[in-house]
C-alpha cells in the first residue's frame, strides 16, 4: 500500500482503486507537475472569464454558483473513480475557475487589491511547503497525516455545520467575523490547509516510486488543485477580515 495522505482527495484506498500493475506506463513526478500546470492554468483562464464578466456589468452568480457545484460533483466522483480523472480534472479546473474568479471579484470589490495579496500568498505558502518537504524539515509520518487529516476532517464538519445551520439563520460564533477570535481561527484553518500540501507532495512521489499508472499524474494534480482552491479561499477570508479592522 502506498503512503496515507491527509487530503480526502487522496487517501489510502486510491491506489488500490487505481488497479495499477507493471505492465502499464508508470507515473512520474514530472508527468504530475505539468499536469497540474495545465489544471493550474485552465483554473486561472476560467477565473479570468468571470472576474472579467462581473467588472463588465454581468451577473455572475450562476457561474459562482454553478462552478462550485459542479466542482463539488465531479470531485466526488474523481475521488472514487481515478481512472475519470484524465478526463474530468480539466472540467472540474474550469468550474473551480469560474467560481473563484466570481468569488474573487466580489471580494475585489470591498477590498481593492485583496485578490493579488491572496493570490501571491497562495503561491508563496506552496513555495514555501515544497521546499520544507523538499528539504526534510517536514517530515510526512504517519503520526503527522493522521494529525492533518483529522484537522482537516474537523474543519470540514464544522463548515458543514456552519451551512446547515446558516440554513436556519443560526451562524456559528466566531466562524466568519472579524474578531481577534475569528482572525485566529482562519490563521488555524489556513496552517492546516498548508500541511496538507506536505500528504500530497508524499503522496505524488511515493506514486511514482510505485510505478502507479499513468493516469494517476491527473490525480496527483487535482489532489493539489483541491488543497490549492481551499488555500485560496481561506487566506483571502482571512485578509478580509484583517481589511475590515481597518
Amino acid at each position: 500500500m502506498i503512503g496515507r495522505s491527509g487530503n480526502p482527495t487522496l487517501n489510502d484506498n486510491t491506489f488500490e482503486q487505481s488497479g495499477f500493475n507493471s505492465a502499464q506506463e508508470p507515473m512520474t513526478i514530472g508527468g504530475t507537475v505539468n499536469k497540474a500546470f495545465m489544471t493550474l492554468a485552465l483554473l486561472v483562464a476560467a477565473a479570468i472569464v468571470s472576474w472579467t464578466m462581473y467588472f463588465n456589468g454581468y451577473s455572475v452568480v450562476s457561474y459562482a454558483y454553478g462552478g462550485a457545484i459542479v466542482g463539488f460533483i465531479l470531485a466526488l466522483i474523481i475521488s472514487f473513480k481515478p481512472t475519470a480523472a484524465p478526463y474530468l480534472v480539466p472540467i472540474y479546473a474550469i468550474a473551480e475557475g469560474l467560481f473563484l474568479g466570481a468569488l474573487s471579484a466580489r471580494f475585489e470589490t470591498f477590498y481593492y487589491g485583496i485578490t493579488m495579496q491572496a493570490a501571491l500568498l497562495t503561491m508563496c505558502v506552496f513555495i514555501g511547503m515544497l521546499v520544507a518537504y523538499k528539504s526534510g524539515m517536514i517530515k510526512a509520518t504517519e503520526n503527522f497525516k493522521l494529525g492533518v487529516f483529522a484537522a482537516t476532517a474537523g474543519i470540514a464538519l464544522v463548515y458543514l455545520l456552519s451551512f446547515v445551520l446558516g440554513l436556519f439563520g443560526v451562524t456559528v460564533p466566531y466562524l466568519h467575523d472579524s474578531t481577534l477570535i475569528g482572525i485566529g481561527i482562519s490563521v488555524v484553518i489556513v496552517i492546516i490547509a498548508a500541511l496538507n500540501f506536505v500528504l500530497d507532495f508524499d503522496f505524488i512521489e511515493n506514486g511514482a516510486q510505485q510505478g502507479a499508472p499513468k493516469y494517476m499524474e491527473w490525480y496527483g494534480a487535482f489532489g493539489l488543485m483541491v488543497t490549492l482552491v481551499w488555500l485560496y479561499i481561506e487566506i483571502i477570508r482571512l485578509l478580509s477580515k484583517l481589511w475590515s479592522r481597518d
